[in-house]
Formats: structure tokens, C-alpha cells, sequence
């Protein structure tokens, strides 16, 4: 209860919010990795409008500022994930996915859509980039609009409208052949029905334009992970040159080689799971700068519905630790809705470190890096003009990355969302 009046607090004051002063015990600059010890930060109209050694900005403040004291606390910027599905809530098997498309309405999708995007704050994760409906048309465009007006509370979005996909590739399948079911994407064939499909999705509200671009992973005799590819490379081309025309960046489902070489032809921006992931392909992503969301926690819940089972983690964990030796941009992206929203997206950081990861380099993963995916360099840091989105937990996440799922202070435009009572000095 305490948790929902903060929030609904803070969406009421961001319309007019006097000055803030926040005290930091230890800030983190997540970008050259330094930590400051008792730091201030003035806010102004949701932004960082000072910041330095708590006396000097403390002594520059306006009179009036309201205060807040985090000196016994580690603070750092808000923290961004990449790949969710908040009108999901878990889909280890096939079934799990169907009954969520068949049984369940859109409203009522979307209803439970608000709840995973209030945990994910409550979390301390002030942005997600979602990355389609999976059959809820433009719900996620709905929520956008709702969480920005203040309707409901939850992290600032990037969504992806339906995501795309050819015919006969994508879920609903293998029911009887007469039952018109619907789909989790927005099918689309050839390249002028493309390009215009694109520009109908941005005309909806897309910010991102999302393609499944290969399916049916398979061990192949050369020992990669094989795939197929859901469009031809004329297809794919037209998908990104409309959505770079327009201003929007494109991410592709990947999870084979041939998937992988597919997007990375097609030049898209983002590539999502992408456990085929080989040397060859990997430098390409380099020089192309390409960013990569890998999904290890969605990977681990989901192993047990597919066919390679346990043996997937295993290529994907080989493929991570490959691209961060040779580094690729890799992002956290947990697919939050493949696994429940009764689950903390912040163990995927746990899992990157685990799997060779500095913690430094897991929390630039979901701030800065994310923050560059997205285009969008006022997120993902606390420098002065950043949006004042800032979370603090009780320790040093630098020693132990698992602090990240005990945040228990969150602000969001400089608006307190959560402050738990052990978070008060």
C-alpha cells in the first residue's frame, strides 16, 4: 500500500515539481566507473541540474529545495532493459503461450501489462524497451500513453507495436486446418507490403520495428546452431531501410547462424538471443556495431519447453563469453514476459556476471550501453542534463551485483516512486 501512494504521488508531482536535493553516500558514474563519495545532485524540472561534492552543491541550491538523503546508500542511474514483453507472463511451453493469446482478452492482458510495468519501477527499472504485443495489438501503445499522462505508474516505454513475421513462421500453429486462430505477430510478405506495413506500425504509435527473422534451431553437422529464415534478403533490406527512413531502429529475433547472418546483411540494429552466434559473425556485429540483448535468464526458464533443452544455455552461455571477449555491444535484455513477471529482470545481470562479466560491465550494460541502443544519451547516466532517474540500494553492486535486486529507493523524473523505510538514514 505504502508502495502504490508513493507512486501515485510521484506521477501527480511530475506535472510541477520545485527543486530537489538529493545526498548520495556513494554515486556511481557508470560510464567511466568511478564512485564519488558523498555526492549532491540537484533536480530541476526532471532532470539532473547540478551535481558535485555534496557541500558546494548543497550551498548553490535554490531556497525551498525539497531534500532527500540517501548518505547511507550506494546511488546510481535508473536501470534500462532492452527486451521485455510486458503483455506477457511466461510462456515456457507452447500451451503457456496459447492460452494466453486464445483465453485471455486484450483488456484483460493489458490490465495485468500495468501490474508487470509497476513492478518492473518498483524494481528500479524507470525504462523498457518492449518489444511486441505477442497478439495484444497496440496495447503497448495504450500503456505508453497511459503510464506518460500519469494514469498509471510504471517505466518510461519504447515499444514495438506487433512485431513481424512472414506467413506459416509464428504461433498460433498446428491447430486444425479450418480455425481462422490469431497470431502473436502481424504477418506480412514481400517487399512493397513491408515497407508499407512499417509505416503503418510507426503511424500506430511504434518506436521500434521488430522482426522474427529466423525459426526451427537445430544442431548442424558443421556444429553450429542452423536456422530458418523467415524472409528473403530483399525482405529484410526493405524492413530496415523504411524504419531507418522514418527515424526508428529495427531489432530482429535471431536465434541460428543462419538467422544471425541473415540480420547482420540486412544491417538491422539489434539482435535478440542470437545463440548461434559464432566467431565470424561475432567480429561482424563488431565492426557493424551492432548491440545484442542475449537473454540468459529467459534462455535458462524456457530450456525445459524446447527441443535442445539444457543444451541451448550451453551454446548461448559459449556465445556470450566469446562477444564479450571480443567486444560486442551486449545489453541487458532479459525477455521479461517469457519467464513470469513474478521474477526480477535484475537476475539477468547476475547471470551476465556469472558469466564473465565485471559487475561495472553488467551495470553499463543497463544503463549507458542501453541508453546508446536506444538513442537516447539523457538515460543511462546522472550527468547534468540526464533525466533524474535514479535508484539506491544498500551496498556496493560493484562487489556484489546481486544489490541489484534489493533496490529499495527509486525516483523517476525526479519523483520518488519507492522509498522503503530501511533506505532512510
Amino acid at each position: 500500500m505504502r508502495h502504490l501512494l508513493l507512486l501515485l504521488l510521484g506521477a501527480l508531482s511530475l506535472a510541477a515539481q520545485a527543486p530537489t536535493l538529493v545526498r548520495a553516500g556513494r554515486l556511481l558514474d557508470p560510464r567511466s566507473g568511478q564512485v564519488l563519495q558523498d555526492q549532491g545532485l540537484l533536480l530541476q524540472d526532471g532532470r539532473v541540474a547540478a551535481t558535485g561534492p555534496w557541500a558546494s552543491v548543497a550551498a548553490a541550491a535554490p531556497q525551498g529545495a525539497s531534500r532527500v538523503d540517501l548518505s547511507n546508500r550506494f546511488v546510481l542511474p535508473g536501470l534500462i532493459e532492452a527486451h521485455t514483453h510486458v503483455l506477457l507472463q511466461g510462456n515456457r511451453f507452447a500451451q503457456d503461450y496459447a492460452d494466453q493469446i486464445l483465453k485471455e482478452s486484450v483488456p484483460y492482458r493489458t490490465l495485468r501489462a500495468a501490474a508487470a510495468a509497476r513492478s518492473a519501477l518498483l524494481w528500479g527499472f524507470t525504462t523498457l524497451r518492449d518489444l511486441g504485443t505477442e497478439g495484444a495489438g497496440y496495447a503497448d501503445v495504450d500503456l505508453k500513453k497511459a503510464i506518460e499522462a500519469g494514469v498509471v505508474p510504471g517505466p518510461r516505454l519504447f515499444v514495438a507495436g506487433r512485431a513481424f513475421s512472414a506467413t506459416g513462421t509464428y504461433p498460433l500453429q498446428n491447430y486444425a486446418w479450418e480455425l481462422d486462430l490469431p497470431s502473436g505477430v502481424r504477418v506480412v510478405d514481400g517487399v512493397e507490403p513491408i515497407r508499407q506495413a512499417v509505416r503503418d506500425e510507426v503511424q500506430r504509435g511504434a518506436d521500434w520495428i521488430k522482426v522474427y527473422v529466423d525459426r526451427g534451431t537445430s544442431l548442424g553437422a558443421d556444429g553450429r546452431l542452423r536456422s530458418q529464415t523467415n524472409y528473403r534478403p530483399e525482405e529484410l533490406k526493405a524492413f530496415v531501410e523504411e524504419a531507418h527512413r522514418l527515424g526508428k531502429r529495427t531489432s530482429a529475433h535471431v536465434k541460428g547462424w543462419d538467422g544471425i547472418d541473415a540480420a547482420l546483411t540486412a544491417g538491422f540494429d539489434t539482435l535478440e538471443h542470437a545463440d548461434g552466434f559464432t566467431d565470424d559473425l561475432l567480429d561482424r556485429a563488431v565492426r557493424q556495431g551492432t548491440f545484442w540483448c542475449p537473454t540468459l535468464y529467459a534462455g535458462i526458464w524456457v530450456a525445459e519447453g524446447r527441443p535442445l533443452g539444457r543444451k541451448s544455455t550451453e551454446i548461448l552461455t559459449a556465445a556470450f563469453r566469446r562477444g564479450l571477449a571480443k567486444g560486442v555491444k551486449i545489453t541487458l535484455g532479459s525477455d521479461a514476459g517469457a519467464f513470469p513477471w513474478t521474477e526480477n529482470p535484475a537476475k539477468e545481470l547476475a547471470l551476465m556476471v556469472e558469466r564473465g562479466m565485471t559487475p561495472l560491465q553488467a551495470l553499463q550494460a543497463a544503463t549507458t550501453v542501453a541508453a546508446e541502443l536506444l538513442g537516447t544519451l539523457d538515460l543511462g547516466s546522472l550527468a547534468v542534463g540526464a533525466r533524474a532517474d535514479l535508484i539506491a540500494v544498500p551496498g556496493d553492486p560493484l562487489k556484489d551485483i546481486s544489490l541489484l535486486q534489493q533496490v529499495d529507493f527509486v525516483m523517476k523524473g525526479g519523483g520518488v516512486v519507492r522509498r522503503d523505510s530501511s533506505s532512510a538514514p
